[in-house]
């Protein structure tokens, strides 16, 4: 009888150090876990600014063209070198307006290449 009290006394001893081992790893685990969630709710944190500033930066630049103004049709090479003095003193004349003060543009260019042909060009955009 004292050896199989000796011998369940040893198991007992055994499965509390088994016990011991499994505390000590679930709490490992649970450590690890808990960083996981933490980098997870910083993710998502940072996905939701991402959004925000992806669309705050769509409607700066929606905006941004608000402004802007094609001319369509006006032949190759008809601006010369400066298309914002061209702009500004042909515009008037080809919608038959007099604007006063003069108009005045931030930036204006043509869109697409120059063609070697004499042909009208597709289009010149202007920002106003």
């Amino acid at each position: 009888m004292d050896a199989s009290i000796t011998s369940l006394t040893l198991e007992i001893k055994s499965m509390r150090s088994d016990i011991a081992g499994f505390q000590s790893r679930v709490t490992g685990l649970e450590q690890r876990m808990g960083s996981l969630e933490t980098q997870i709710n910083m993710s998502q944190e940072r996905e939701q600014d991402l959004l925000h500033l992806r669309s705050k930066l769509t409607d700066m630049e929606d905006r941004s063209r608000r402004d802007n103004i094609r001319v369509l049709g006006i032949p190759e090479n008809e601006e010369g070198a400066d298309m914002q003095a061209f702009l500004t003193s042909t515009l008037p004349k080809m919608i038959l307006l007099d604007f006063d003060p003069p108009l005045e543009f931030q930036r204006a260019h043509r869109i697409g290449p120059k063609r070697s042909d004499n042909s009208s060009r597709p289009a010149q955009s202007l920002h106003a």
